[in-house]
């Protein structure tokens, strides 16, 4: 971070405070708290790029080119040459082929019986076409604990990163997809591969109908010859260093989660997509004109929810297990904060958890 933080409880320098007399330089704490959360949020900074401790090559700094040296600056022209003029075309040419593949082969697919036969081919086709859409990234995937990979009937929930996180995925199996059905190129993919793959997609107003979209993944869940779904709980991209709240909807349907974490390494690309600042098509050109695409993959061990545990507590057990497997920080945050202000009940839960604490200390002092 920018700035040094005491990391000392609030709990714990309030109740040191009250140990003496109260003097107006008490108030000075708080005062730093309030500086420091203005200078330096937890919450903000995990939606934007994380810092490099070293330059790839790609960029100098996250903030403005700066010369360096003659050396380096040849260098990197260099680099931008081949990136731009050899990587990009081929990799696009790739992409090319690889959306192509799956609008037709999942079209073709979709035409036939349902039966094993055509469950076979489907898994044959988005297997086939990721791979190839994973090569146009210049993916280098390290998968881990394979032995603990989602199986047909479970939930599939992983950190979210990126867009590409489902394809990272799913080059090393299938699964369903779920989200909000998307027009131009991405509506196409969307209504070729429903046809071949029991993929869950809902329209706008159906996305608002919490109800209704637990009860289609339910009914989902409980046919064991469907391919695992794959959900991202957290709702938005968080930059590869922490793992935000889990929205509890997952968590509700019930049946057996099978926790991913995802880490990529920001030293030969960087994979975040700040929807804020860049759209789609800006990202995408991002990542294709980085170096690569370089990440791990750790399959953790299926996880049930206890008999004594709500949503939201089995939520937070999985989101702890995938963060302390990826190395990634757990925040208790939402991750709407990215778009959205802090909601009223939140801040007036905060304001009674810190008068009772003042109260509590007070009468102990």
């Amino acid at each position: 971070g920018i700035i040094e933080r005491d990391e000392t409880p609030m709990e714990k320098e309030i109740a040191l405070l009250h140990r003496a007399d109260f003097e107006f330089s008490h108030i000075f704490y708080f005062c730093r708290k309030g500086f420091e959360a203005i200078v330096e949020d937890e919450v903000t900074q995990r939606f934007s790029s994380e810092e490099l401790l070293s330059w790839n090559l790609l960029t100098r700094t996250n903030v403005n080119f700066h010369y360096i040296s003659l050396r380096l600056t040849v260098v990197w022209v260099i680099g931008v040459v081949v990136r731009y003029c050899f990587l990009l075309p081929l990799r696009f040419t790739l992409a090319a082929i690889g959306i192509a593949s799956m609008i037709v082969g999942t079209t073709v697919v979709g035409q036939l019986p349902n039966g094993s036969v055509k469950n076979y081919l489907s898994e044959v086709v988005h297997l086939t076409c990721s791979r190839i859409l994973v090569r146009a990234l210049s993916g280098t995937i390290h998968y881990h604990n394979k032995e603990n990979r989602p199986q047909k009937g479970g939930i599939c929930v992983a950190n979210h990163t990126s867009p590409i996180d489902a394809i990272i995925l799913t080059n090393d199996g299938c699964y369903a997809m779920v989200g909000q059905v998307h027009g131009g190129l991405m509506g196409i993919i969307q209504r070729a591969t429903v046809k071949a793959c029991p993929h869950v997609w809902f329209e706008r107003s159906e996305m608002k109908d919490r109800h209704l979209v637990t009860k289609r993944l339910r009914e989902h869940v409980a046919d064991k010859s469907k391919l695992p779904i794959l959900i991202f709980p957290e709702g938005t991209c968080i930059n590869n260093t922490s793992v935000m709240m889990f929205k509890k909807g997952s968590f509700e349907i019930g049946g057996t989660i099978y926790p991913v974490a995802i880490k990529y390494d920001p030293q030969f690309g960087d994979a975040f997509w700040n929807s804020s600042k860049y759209n789609i098509v800006s990202y995408l050109l991002r990542i294709m004109t980085s170096w690569a695409i370089v990440c791990n993959v750790w399959y953790l061990p299926p996880m049930v929810r206890k008999e004594d545990e709500d949503a939201v507590q089995f939520a937070n057990r999985v989101r702890s297990a995938i963060a302390r497997q990826g190395g990634l920080t757990e925040l208790p945050w939402d991750g709407g904060l990215k778009r959205a202000k802090v909601k009223d009940t939140f801040k007036e839960e905060q304001q009674k958890n810190y008068s009772k604490m003042l109260v509590r200390n007070g009468s102990v002092g």
